[in-house]
């Protein structure tokens, strides 16, 4: 599914507002041991976010890249424009870059993916956040994973994917290196007892 389609998109699909957790026999490097937001999900496609993948550039970064600050002005950037956090959202269109945030900002181009959190492409959002204008919540997301109609629907019906109601506080976290398992323990389920299972298959 592409940005297009998701804009044009509002009805809400089987797996919109789902975490996919990759199951450990997952052989696509870019998907392993990854958990996904689903944004959009329909007959045309899937579209998503890899929400525990990091990401070497930080928001400091990204306004000098996009010439908003000069280079004597990143060191006096205020707390909340330092901080926003920028992760890997997937290997779709690696160089642009996606907000997911709270539903307290809103600007044109901003889309709603669920009851409370939105999705803004464009440098409005940016801006906001630079000017501590921007939403309550946020982070950054470098690219985005899509699947062409009945690809995701394929690869959960291969037990590629365990998929599991999205949780916000885990969308939003900034702790990356034990989100994995903390997606799984949201279903009751322990990491090493999924790969043992898997093992055993």
């Amino acid at each position: 599914m592409s940005l297009a389609t998701l804009k044009n998109k509002r009805e809400r699909g089987f797996f919109d507002g789902q975490f996919l957790i990759a199951m450990p026999g997952m052989e696509d490097r870019n998907f392993a041991r990854t958990v996904i937001y689903i944004c959009a999900h329909s007959d045309a496609g899937a579209m998503g976010f890899v929400i525990n993948r990091p990401q070497n550039l930080t928001f400091t970064d990204v306004l000098l890249h996009l010439e908003m600050i000069k280079d004597e002005e990143a060191i006096v950037l205020p707390p909340h424009a330092r901080d926003c956090p920028i992760q890997t959202g997937g290997p779709v269109e690696s160089g642009r870059g996606f907000v997911l945030h709270s539903d307290d900002y809103l600007c044109d181009s901003s889309i709603p993916v669920s009851d409370d959190i939105c999705m803004t492409a464009t440098l409005d959002i940016i801006r906001a956040i630079f000017k501590g204008k921007g939403p309550k919540r946020a982070t950054m997301l470098l690219g985005y994973a899509g699947w062409g109609a009945g690809q995701l629907e394929a690869e959960v019906g291969n037990n590629g994917w365990l998929t599991c109601p999205a949780n916000e506080e885990l969308i939003f976290d900034r702790s990356l290196d034990d989100k994995y398992e903390r997606a799984l323990a949201t279903m009751g389920i322990n990491a090493a007892m999924l790969s043992a299972e898997a093992g055993h298959a």
